[in-house]
């Protein structure tokens, strides 16, 4: 036991930094960065989508909504892979592991996050024109406020699954959380049951953290929402 917890310790650094101090950050730290990375573009990315969804409708509705079945029944490593070698070739250089598994999560998680604010608005858009709303009105007084309200709780999901999402990192030898664990152990070819259940506790703590950092706050909400109505 001593033994095992002995390997944790003596490379506890790596696995929640990597070579952070040389510039070249690894472990947990990549993986919080790749995850809220993504976050960020794919929230305003699938909202802005959605929008263009119930804009435009007709064909840019369906090809949107094709667009995302399509994403969302790839396996993701699929679309990691895709990237991987497209965006070299797009761009004419060799973008970081880090910045193309990062943009292959966003792209993912933009599709979810559409098809959610989507859910249950059917109907909404046509019946604010009847009452007078421009399209951009109808859009930014009453929809979108709607859907983000009522999709909140199905976000946090989609960003727990997206927090988990990046182990697939470790396909293309990105250094995050799963790949430091398998080159320490690699390394030291001893102990991998403690190496590898450290890595699964690490990402249990950190998406429970997140689950009760959101409940937190949407239990206070509803409090706010009760006591001002009362």
């Amino acid at each position: 036991m001593n033994a095992n917890l002995a390997v944790i310790a003596d490379n506890l650094d790596y696995l929640l930094w990597g070579r952070l101090a040389d510039g070249i950050p690894g472990g947990v730290a990549l993986t919080l960065m790749m995850a809220i990375g993504a976050a960020a573009l794919a929230l305003p990315l699938g909202i802005l989508l959605a929008g263009a969804a119930w804009r435009y409708g007709g064909l840019v509705r369906r090809l949107l909504f094709l667009w995302a079945e399509l994403i969302r029944g790839i396996p993701l490593i699929f679309v990691i892979f895709w990237l991987w070698y497209l965006l070299p070739m797009l761009t004419g250089s060799d973008l970081p592991g880090a910045v193309t598994v990062t943009l292959a999560l966003a792209w993912f998680t933009a599709a979810s996050v559409m098809h959610s604010v989507l859910a249950g608005s059917a109907g909404q858009f046509e019946a604010a024109r009847t009452q007078g709303f421009s399209a951009g009105q109808a859009l930014r007084f009453i929809l979108l406020p709607q859907a983000l309200r009522n999709v909140q709780p199905s976000l946090v999901g989609i960003f727990i699954n997206l927090l988990k999402d990046t182990s697939l990192a470790f396909i293309v030898n990105v250094p995050e959380l799963t790949t430091v664990a398998g080159q320490v152990n690699n390394r030291v070819q001893i102990y991998p049951l403690a190496i590898f259940v450290f890595t699964g506790a690490v990402y249990y703590l950190l998406c429970c953290g997140l689950s009760l950092l959101a409940n937190r706050r949407f239990t206070r909400r509803n409090a706010d929402r009760r006591y001002a109505g009362g």
